[in-house]
């Protein structure tokens, strides 16, 4: 074992205090918040000009707030939000499609009996 301790004397300077100026963080990095939400907002515009029906429209509305909270929790939300969205928004719609299509048979299966 090395049994040679040597002690040395800490030397500190004067104290240095800074006094932030409001704001001046902000300025200086950009919001990941705002910036998801601008793209949550200009994808999702794009897709709504697409939409047919208002049901729709609620639907993928939904769908970009799943795709949004789900793409804040990782290491990279701007990237992997915009294929996220492109699949919530797709289960979502065929997922109405098929409600559609359960509604119509059975008003033909009430309108039989």
């Amino acid at each position: 074992m090395n049994e040679s301790k040597q002690q040395v004397a800490a030397r500190f300077g004067p104290e240095t205090r800074f006094a932030p100026r409001p704001g001046m963080a902000a300025a200086l990095c950009p919001s990941p918040e705002g910036d998801l939400e601008e793209l949550k907002q200009r994808l999702l515009t794009d897709r709504l000009e697409r939409s047919q029906t208002l049901k729709h429209r609620a639907r993928l509305r939904g769908a970009a707030d799943d795709a949004a909270a789900l793409a804040w929790v990782t290491t990279f939300p701007l990237l992997l939000f915009p294929v996220l969205f492109e699949e919530k928004a797709r289960a979502a719609l065929l997922r109405a499609q098929r409600q559609d299509r359960v509604r119509e048979r059975s008003r033909e299966l009430m309108d039989v009996g």
